[in-house]
């Protein structure tokens, strides 16, 4: 887990952490260094955008105020540079995993995450061990962020004995007990659900721990996603629900599942902030998380972010993604949330090539030496499969 980020520092203040959004408008305006704005909370209004929620009808009428997006949050020198550090590392252990699943390393299937890397690190940075996450098929580096060393990461895709799970669970569903990291379903959202009723035990117990679920588009058309996020709504829970909109289920382009421009909409149904941010740009994304999370920690309930970006590769290995157009393709890869960044601390002299060429080889060791101790770890034995099963265990 990222250390320092609970403090507020003077040195730096990140992009978008402008004065709050007026009350009723839908745009946070950027300050002059901002790329671009996020958009203030989706459900501003009730019911019909711009007209008064129609009589009869309770829950549009009951819709929640307007989300102040443009809440300051301030980082120091050190934090920023510290978010970059993970960015980098988010997407080199990706890509290294892509490597050794074509190397034949390990069995199975691997969903990369490469170019959304923002949405994992803007979220979950200085984040509590405490709190939860419920990632998708697609969000294994969301451990990196919470501080699961990547010698776990890499050994669960191999599954080895020296897993989390012991070698229980398919590559990319990694999940681990001592970070709160839940264990993925291959049926899509059922981790939004299994976040809420942690949530809501965390409720019963008392506690202000914040549990966070991502999920792509294409799971927001799920009877599973709605359940979820209708529960954690009544129940005013901590959850802090993120959808990485990458344009495509799968194969599904993002038209043919739904006829909202933005899936943060969907929350007004459920009487929660909706907040549309640009996914790529990490600072944006930090600071709607945090007006989340401190909701979420308030008891003010959950709030749901859309995050759109774009994931480089196909749905997973075996998908060479002939769908796209490749013109689409270049064109997000040109907004590459790390060289964008970059770019924000080079504007600011807190980034230098050789500090990075630093940052690249230590990564580089670090997921060396996670390799070379996943490939000597053995396959566990087969009594294993009944063992770890229930909670005495």
């Amino acid at each position: 887990m990222a250390k320092g980020n609970n403090k507020t520092a003077t040195a730096v203040k990140p992009a978008q952490a402008g004065k709050p959004a007026p009350a009723g408008k839908r745009e946070a305006k950027p300050s002059k260094d901002e790329r671009p704005a996020a958009k203030a909370g989706r459900n501003d209004k009730p019911a019909a955008a711009g007209k008064p929620a129609p009589a009869g009808n309770p829950a549009a009428a009951a819709a929640p105020a307007p989300t102040t997006v443009g809440a300051k949050v301030e980082l120091g020198k050190d934090q920023l540079r510290e978010m970059y550090a993970l960015l980098l590392k988010c997407r080199q252990v990706d890509e290294r995993a892509r490597l050794l699943f074509r190397q034949g390393k390990f069995k199975g299937n691997f969903y990369s995450a490469v170019g959304q890397e923002a949405t994992h690190v803007g979220t979950l940075y200085g984040c509590r061990k405490s709190d939860w996450i419920g990632p998708s098929h697609r969000d294994m580096v969301a451990a990196v962020v919470k501080g699961v060393p990547v010698r776990r990461i890499i050994a669960q895709l191999f599954a080895c004995v020296d897993s989390p799970d012991r070698g229980k669970s398919t590559p990319a569903h990694f999940g681990d007990a001592e970070y709160n990291i839940i264990i993925p379903s291959s049926t899509i959202a059922a981790q939004w659900q299994l976040v809420t009723g942690v949530a809501f035990g965390l409720k019963m117990k008392g506690k202000d721990d914040v549990c966070f679920a991502y999920c792509g588009d294409g799971a927001t058309s799920t009877g599973a996603w709605h359940e979820a996020v209708n529960f954690a709504s009544i129940h005013k829970l901590a959850c802090v629900y993120v959808v990485q909109n990458n344009l495509w289920a799968e194969s599904v382009p993002l038209r043919l599942q739904s006829v909202a421009k933005d899936l943060a909409d969907k929350a007004v149904g459920y009487g929660m902030p909706g907040v549309v941010v640009d996914g790529n740009d990490l600072l944006a994304v930090y600071r709607v998380a945090q007006e989340a999370i401190r909701r979420a920690r308030a008891g003010e309930g959950p709030t749901l972010i859309e995050a759109k970006t774009y994931r480089w590769y196909g749905h997973s290995e075996i998908d060479p993604a002939k769908y796209r157009p490749k013109e689409e393709v270049e064109a997000w890869k040109k907004k590459d949330p790390i060289p964008r960044f970059e770019s924000y601390l080079r504007e600011r002299g807190l980034f230098t090539d050789e500090w990075k060429k630093k940052l690249e080889a230590d990564i580089k060791a670090e997921i060396d030496d996670a390799v070379a101790f996943a490939e000597k770890s053995p396959y566990p034995d087969v009594e294993e499969v009944a063992h770890h099963i229930y909670a005495e265990d």
